[in-house]
């Protein structure tokens, strides 16, 4: 005997769409702010945070990867990328000579903190300023039960 394939309520699609265009549109918009304004990618700033707020500002690559949305593939290319620009480094795991630490600099710790200039402010402007403070902490509930 088969068992029914669940389908979604016409509620639970609408409610999935407008997530993901809202994502798609206020991902695309911050993007654009960042680069107006002569930063680098939105990545970059993410990577920046997870190791600013890192006991010591070090993490494993795959810790990185578990704080972020950045598939394995595409961080080992960043962090490369990151390390030529001087704002991460590499340094050899102590308990594993194959393991590596990533570090930021003081020049990573620079970047982010010019970066979060014109985060917070695309963040205000694409989100904060369309939503009233008790929207914005019912839709931060809402989202939060996926989490």
């Amino acid at each position: 005997m088969m068992e029914k394939t669940p389908k979604p309520s016409e509620a639970a699609t609408s409610a999935w769409t407008s997530i993901m265009r809202a994502r798609e549109r206020l991902l695309a918009a911050i993007e654009a702010d960042l680069k107006a304004a002569g930063m680098p990618p939105l990545a970059w700033y993410d990577v920046l945070w997870e190791l600013a707020r890192a006991k010591d500002g070090k993490l494993r690559p795959y810790e990185i990867e578990q704080r972020t949305l950045l598939a394995q593939y595409n961080l080992s290319r960043l962090i490369d990328r990151l390390e030529r620009e001087g704002v991460v480094r590499r340094e050899v795991f102590a308990g594993d000579g194959r393991g590596r630490w990533i570090l930021i600099t003081d020049a990573g710790r620079t970047l982010r903190t010019r970066m979060w200039t014109v985060y917070a402010a695309a963040i205000e402007t694409h989100v904060g300023s369309k939503l009233a403070k008790d929207e914005a902490k019912a839709i931060s509930g809402l989202l939060a039960r996926f989490l």
